[in-house]
């Protein structure tokens, strides 16, 4: 998550149990979880707050709907507040029948400041709307409500007898878009969304060295700072990791992050940093690069920034190769002091 740009794990779960057996057995409820993983945010903002209304699941037999609202009011998950592997509980304990399924999931947009809707929070405490400009309903299930956004995941996943966890991955770096033109709201795009099997995910985290931040700052020159991890596919070498940029502008070898993980401090219990974390909660098994900067607050996905645009510069200072992420664990890996070029 990220003042900086960093790792968000926020969630949304729900529990659901699959229906199984036959007409002389009694009915066994089995279990399906589904967590909403939020990697990325933009590095100028305090709080990126959805209001959501509802989840719909669109099945061939009918869509099923869910009210995830608490005492009649908008559930408000700041995504700023849910990091790393963490999840937060939208659905739980519904009984559903196994099959192919599609899901929307209903938020309220806004276009005007209002923290009793979705908002944004910038870092000079200023709030602003936060809208997606999709809407419509789900196989006829959906918020009616004027002012309701929709985002959709058209690709359909299977709920199995059993234990089904789910993860929608927000990749904000890509997707959240600050005011524009004559807007004054910001955008949340649902493309930058995507649905992944829990079961075929792990994590990557590790430290970074204060010196390798350091040497990043200096390189760099200025007084702001956002510290971030970016991840990339397969082996990318260290001067083909470009930023988030739009596809027109990406050239082989030159490779796009697939995400980006804040750098946030670790503390003791005196409050007194010791140290400064990254971690990617919701990452499909493979091998991967990681790629540190200390600009990501200049990195908009909407432009093509490098290391020699005058007024938003941006580069990866350091790399780490051969990151293999295996199913179900959590695999560690630091930047450390030695990893750091030389000035």
């Amino acid at each position: 998550m990220k003042y900086s740009k960093s790792i968000i794990a926020i969630a949304l779960t729900s529990l659901l149990a699959a229906c199984g057996g036959s007409d002389d057995k009694p009915e066994t409820p089995q279990t399906g979880v589904f967590s909403l993983g939020v990697s990325d945010n933009p590095a100028d903002a305090k709080v990126v707050n959805i209001a959501f209304k509802q989840v719909v699941l669109k099945g061939s037999d009918g869509s099923l709907s869910f009210d995830v609202s608490e005492d009649g009011e908008l559930k408000h998950v700041d995504l700023l507040t849910v990091q790393g592997q963490e999840v937060e509980t939208l659905v739980s304990g519904q009984s559903i029948p196994v099959g192919e399924y599609q899901m929307c999931i209903y938020m309220q947009n806004s276009e005007v400041a209002d923290t009793n809707s979705s908002y944004v929070k910038t870092m000079d405490d200023m709030d602003a709307g936060l809208v997606t400009n999709s809407n419509g309903s789900c196989g006829g299930e959906g918020a009616e409500e004027e002012g309701t956004g929709r985002l959709f995941f058209n690709k359909a996943f299977t709920i199995a007898a059993g234990v089904n966890n789910f993860v929608a991955e927000f990749n904000l770096s890509q997707g959240l878009q600050a005011p524009h033109g004559n807007k004054d709201y910001w955008t949340l795009k649902p493309t930058s969304v995507q649905l992944v099997n829990n079961a075929e995910v792990g994590a990557i985290h590790g430290m970074i060295d204060a010196s390798v931040m350091a040497d990043c700052e200096a390189a760099a020159g200025g007084s702001e700072f956002s510290p971030a991890v970016y991840l990339y596919p397969t082996t990318t070498a260290l001067e083909n990791m470009l930023d988030f940029r739009p596809e027109a502008d990406i050239v082989e070898p030159q490779m796009a992050p697939i995400a980006s993980a804040r750098v946030n401090p670790v503390t003791d219990e005196t409050e007194t940093v010791i140290g400064y974390e990254y971690e990617f909660g919701f990452v499909a098994g493979a091998n991967y690069s990681l790629g540190y900067t200390c600009l990501a607050q200049n990195d908009d996905p909407e432009v093509a920034n490098g290391a020699d645009d005058v007024d938003a510069p941006f580069f990866i200072h350091v790399d780490e190769q051969d990151v293999t992420v295996t199913q179900g664990t959590t695999t560690e890996r630091d930047f450390n002091a030695a990893e750091a070029p030389a000035t």
